[in-house]
């Protein structure tokens, strides 16, 4: 019996230390969607930024701000833009945001890209900070505010922002229904309009790469990569297709096996889509951070397109560059020395 018990308390210490070492999925509580992840060599955190959920409608007015030190145990960091209280222009539907630090002189600062209702339609701006966490001083006014010239359909949602390690440029990108990017002015709150130009993949199905919405870039090994997402947020079908290209503004060529992350009904994840890349500072190792959507809510009647939660899982490369179909969890990452 004394034998049972302890192999008994060595085991629940077993599954103790295991749950302690992974962060488990979905990474922050409650309902958050759309999910921007960066590293600050400022403080040496992660933090990451999202549309506060779980509003009808896709109605929420505010963004928050979670940060880690080791992509296990979040903090939660409070609202870090408001925009019917710190914006002239918006008031509502604060989604998709993006971010990114930037070395100016001996300082650092947060430039931090999002949408909101005009009134007459949804437009992307921008808001600027001396920290991660704000506070936030909204620009005044939409940055982008139109389609693309030849562009009659879509929204001006779901930015990007990315520098070139190359050139030391910085790119903006956004669009549903078309990809759209641009070079951004050096003052960071403008871009250039000359560089504008729409970079939607072309053809595809719901079944594999037909572009819908949240471009994200990296780069990698002299290659731009281009993540987006495929069919509605509220389907389970939501999944993430990438391509790679030569250029931060394109052509894109779509891989062979262009699925990077898509459901797993076994598992109860649905709709895993809308994401971010982090890459560990100083090494070749990479998470996608993505949300899907709440296993409870699947069912369209309960409104799955406002319930999604925020997750991360590990994001792996072949030897060709190509990158392996990424397996969604439940038990989430090791924590990151």
């Amino acid at each position: 019996m004394m034998k049972k018990t302890l192999l008994a308390a060595m085991t629940a210490c077993a599954l103790q230390a295991t749950a302690q070492t992974f962060s488990g999925n979905p990474i922050l509580p409650g309902f958050h969607a759309d999910p921007e992840v960066i590293y600050s060599n400022e403080t040496k955190r992660y933090y990451i930024y999202t549309t506060t959920d779980g509003t009808p409608g896709w109605g929420g007015w505010y963004f928050t701000v979670f940060s880690s030190a080791d992509l296990t145990q979040w903090k939660y960091e409070g609202i870090n833009l408001n925009l019917p209280r710190d914006t002239k222009w918006a008031s509502g539907n604060a989604w998709a945001p993006a971010i990114i630090e930037k070395k100016e002189g001996n300082d650092y600062k947060y430039y931090f890209y999002y949408s909101g209702e005009t009134g007459h339609g949804k437009a992307i701006g921008v808001a600027v900070a001396d920290t991660p966490t704000g506070p936030f001083t909204d620009y005044g006014k939409p940055i982008i505010d139109h389609r693309p010239q030849g562009q009659n359909h879509g929204q001006q949602i779901d930015v990007d922002v990315f520098q070139d390690p190359v050139s030391g440029k910085y790119y903006l990108y956004w669009g549903n229904g078309y990809m759209a990017g641009a070079e951004l002015n050096d003052d960071m709150v403008s871009i250039k309009k000359e560089t504008e130009r729409v970079l939607t993949p072309r053809g595809g199905s719901l079944k594999d790469y037909a572009y819908r919405e949240g471009t994200y870039v990296f780069y990698r090994n002299g290659k731009y990569y281009f993540h987006w997402s495929v069919d509605d947020t509220g389907s389970p079908n939501y999944h993430v297709a990438y391509g790679t290209s030569d250029s931060p503004l394109g052509p894109i060529e779509v891989a062979k096996d262009p699925i990077v992350l898509i459901q797993d009904p076994e598992q109860e994840i649905y709709g895993p889509a809308h994401n971010s890349v982090l890459q560990i500072p100083g090494r070749d190792e990479w998470y996608v951070v993505y949300h899907r959507i709440n296993k409870n809510h699947v069912d369209r009647s309960k409104a799955p397109g406002i319930h999604r939660e925020t997750c991360i899982d590990k994001m792996e490369f072949n030897a060709d560059g190509t990158i392996r179909r990424v397996i969604p969890t439940q038990r989430g990452v090791k924590a990151v020395k």
